[in-house]
């Protein structure tokens, strides 16, 4: 997974970089961030990046040129890219979506605005992907293209120590996750289930799915219309809901 990040805080997107699963799956090849400073490509001898916005207004907005400069360079290497504009406006970011990332063979660009935004013949001239994490609004899109990095990167084969970690994940499969317990086996009266110190890995696999299932009926029902349902899953929901949910 090649990925580059156009920003005017490389140190933002470092900092994540250097540490945790992203790391080691830079340390083994699997990961291929480069970080782009777009003030290396502003004008001036201040390399000043952002101005006023034309009609007044709060806030700075990114200049269109250094965003301009930096692609172009990019597309001068013939390395076929995706571009992503990191947006509140955009295409809501999911699972499947990071799914689809992960096995994009093309280069990921992520263009980070800051302030109030990015120039709006950016987005006219460039005609990215618009991408969004949420409906909220963050300082810039450095984070917001961290959460998709980590979200798609995670799921390149190799990543994770456990490759059945991401398969059993929240909305893998359109259901949230199962609970998770490790030692001690009581902790401030809270035991963990026998079941899953019982050994029987048929059962635990069984209660496990019947805990996702009702997680996800308790917490985000609309999931269970696009989920794929056994005919034994529907059994688990039916007898949750005639119980009330409890």
């Amino acid at each position: 997974m090649r990925c580059e990040i156009l920003t005017l805080f490389p140190e933002m997107v470092e900092a994540v970089l250097n540490a945790s699963m992203l790391k080691r799956a830079c340390d083994k090849g699997l990961l291929d961030v480069h970080i782009v400073n777009l003030r290396d490509y502003a004008e001036g001898p201040h390399k000043t990046a952002d101005d006023a916005p034309y009609g007044g207004g709060a806030g700075m907005v990114l200049k269109p040129e250094p965003v301009f400069r930096a692609v172009d360079e990019l597309r001068a290497k013939n390395d076929p890219c995706r571009m992503l504009l990191m947006s509140p406006q955009g295409r809501p970011f999911n699972q499947q979506l990071a799914e689809e990332l992960a096995n994009e063979r093309r280069r990921l660009v992520f263009l980070c605005g800051h302030y109030e935004g990015i120039d709006e013949r950016v987005r006219l001239g460039l005609a990215p992907e618009e991408l969004s994490v949420g409906d909220y609004v963050l300082t810039g899109g450095e984070l917001a293209a961290l959460v998709v990095i980590d979200a798609a990167a995670r799921l390149v084969p190799g990543v994770l120590g456990d490759p059945h970690s991401a398969e059993v994940d929240s909305f893998s499969g359109s259901l949230l996750d199962y609970p998770h317990y490790t030692r001690p086996p009581i902790f401030r009266g809270m035991e963990v289930p026998e079941v899953l110190r019982s050994g029987n890995h048929q059962a635990i696999e069984a209660w496990r799915r019947a805990q996702a299932l009702q997680n996800t009926y308790m917490k985000r029902p609309d999931l269970l219309d696009r989920a794929t349902l056994t005919s034994d899953d529907r059994q688990v929901l039916h007898e949750f809901s005639r119980r009330g949910g409890a």
